[in-house]
């Protein structure tokens, strides 16, 4: 029998704002220990509660990045369980009625794309952090991100595979990024996903038992956990036996789940309308007002790229994996007027170093301008694209414009047809045995002679020009 994967998921996304959803505490990652709490975000007796409103605006522009529902009114809930990093007992968030829902985005699978639904979206706080002491029996509680505003972006059960899942999340994440309302940083916590996976025989509609997994880090490791769970799903229903619905934690050293505990078919989380908050009500005008500050998003950006400016598919896709380098990106293009050439330096030099050192577009010391300066003088001729790798490098480590460095290392290209042609008759009277095999029809040997003048200049003549008159001189 074959089965077929049903995969849904659940993503937080922590939202860059600098105060909490409910109190004014800081929300900046890395502080010492429940050093940003305070009176209200810990729950004490008499507090209460105010929703920042910008927690709601980048909830609304999410939506509206997802082809979201908007409800225009909608309340907090308290969401009843107890755990030790849960100070009041219970955690705010939304549950009936949810302010955003119905959305759809598409992602790009085997050169296709693929349209997967939105369930909701709704905001909420987010529980604190328990850090395990791992030389004693001992678990200590930070409090720090309790209360840092979350959105929750539940999917429709329309992803099929574990490729898909990973694309999806991908997308999700580059939107949020992109809208400037999450850094997206996994290894923080900024971005986490939790996925729900069952198997159904091919053809039938019903659901078959799924397992939630947690613990995924990263988009690799939520591809890798779902193949796992798909194969051990697999193997049980193969072999007669019935999948337990249960919570499954993925070992990322060991590259497979583990049972963590039962499920049952519903939560008892007992919610109820937050008495301390009023309902949200949100009107058109500031919909449309959110909706026209709104940035093109990366897929659009993406498929622009490729028809205006008339790069391959795969370049588009790697300059708009952030806003900012998209943005660094069209500026070198404005400048220089050459999109495949400045393509071809941002995705190679340019990349590279920031890569070397783990640094961001933002903190690039070579500025677009720069960058397009130097493809102009290539393309006038100044420098060669020998030289200009030179160049590229001492602007990365200087900051330096590429004529200020074309000075101080006096790489001006030698165009100067006469001078050249003086240079290449010395180097043909030197080699007489090489022009003899090359007049004998030896057209390898050409190579040699270009070398030979380059070396005589010192990599600076220009080597179109090189190849024009060695073969006019050399035919001779």
């Amino acid at each position: 029998m074959q089965f077929e994967p049903v995969i849904g998921l659940e993503i937080h996304a922590q939202l860059l704002t600098d105060a909490k959803i409910f109190c004014g505490c800081s929300t900046k990652f890395g502080a010492p220990p429940n050093t940003h709490t305070c009176p209200v975000c810990l729950g004490m007796p008499g507090v209460l509660p105010v929703l920042n409103r910008k927690v709601v605006e980048f909830m609304i522009r999410m939506a509206l990045a997802t082809n979201c529902r908007l409800n225009r009114e909608c309340n907090f809930a308290r969401k009843n369980y107890f755990y030790p990093d849960l100070p009041k007992g219970y955690q705010i968030s939304q549950y009936a009625a949810p302010p955003a829902e119905h959305g759809w985005v598409d992602v790009e699978i085997n050169g296709g794309k693929k349209r997967i639904g939105i369930t909701r979206i709704h905001m909420e706080e987010d529980a604190g952090k328990l850090m395990h002491d791992e030389h004693n029996p001992a678990s200590y509680v930070d409090l720090n991100r309790t209360g840092v505003p979350l959105i929750e972006i539940v999917s429709d059960p329309d992803i099929r595979s574990a490729e898909e899942a990973a694309a999806y999340l991908r997308r999700l994440h580059e939107t949020l990024v992109y809208l400037g309302i999450c850094d997206g940083n996994m290894e923080e916590g900024s971005f986490r996903c939790d996925a729900n996976v069952s198997l159904r025989p091919k053809g039938t509609e019903a659901f078959g038992t799924r397992a939630e997994l947690k613990n995924m880090n990263s988009f690799r490791n939520v591809q890798r956990a779902l193949e796992y769970e798909i194969k051990r799903q697999q193997y049980v229903l193969e072999g007669g036996g019935e999948v337990v619905q249960e919570t499954r934690l993925w070992d990322d050293t060991a590259g497979v789940t583990h049972a963590m505990r039962g499920k049952e078919e519903a939560h008892d989380y007992r919610y109820f309308p937050d008495p301390d908050l009023v309902p949200v009500v949100i009107d058109d005008a500031w919909i449309a007002e959110i909706r026209s500050s709104l940035p093109e998003l990366p897929l659009e950006k993406r498929e622009r790229f490729v028809r205006d400016y008339q790069i391959p598919v795969y370049d588009a896709g790697v300059l708009t994996a952030s806003r900012a380098l998209a943005d660094y990106y069209e500026e070198v293009v404005r400048l220089s007027g050459e999109p495949k050439i400045a393509a071809n330096w941002v995705m190679g030099d340019v990349l590279r170093f920031l890569n070397e050192e783990k640094r961001d577009i933002r903190e690039c010391p070579i500025s677009p301008a720069s960058l397009a300066g130097m493809i102009r003088l290539i393309q006038q001729g100044t420098i060669s694209g020998k030289m200009a790798k030179e160049v590229s490098e001492a602007m990365y480590r200087s900051g330096k414009t590429p004529q200020a460095i074309i000075e101080e290392k006096g790489l001006v290209q030698i165009t100067d047809e006469d001078a050249l042609a003086k240079t290449i008759a010395e180097v043909i009277d030197k080699n007489p045995t090489q022009v003899s095999q090359y007049r004998g029809g030896r057209e390898k040997v050409f190579g040699f002679f270009v070398g030979q003048v380059m070396k005589a200049t010192q990599g600076k003549a220009n080597p179109q020009l090189i190849n024009d008159l060695l073969k006019k001189m050399l035919a001779g």
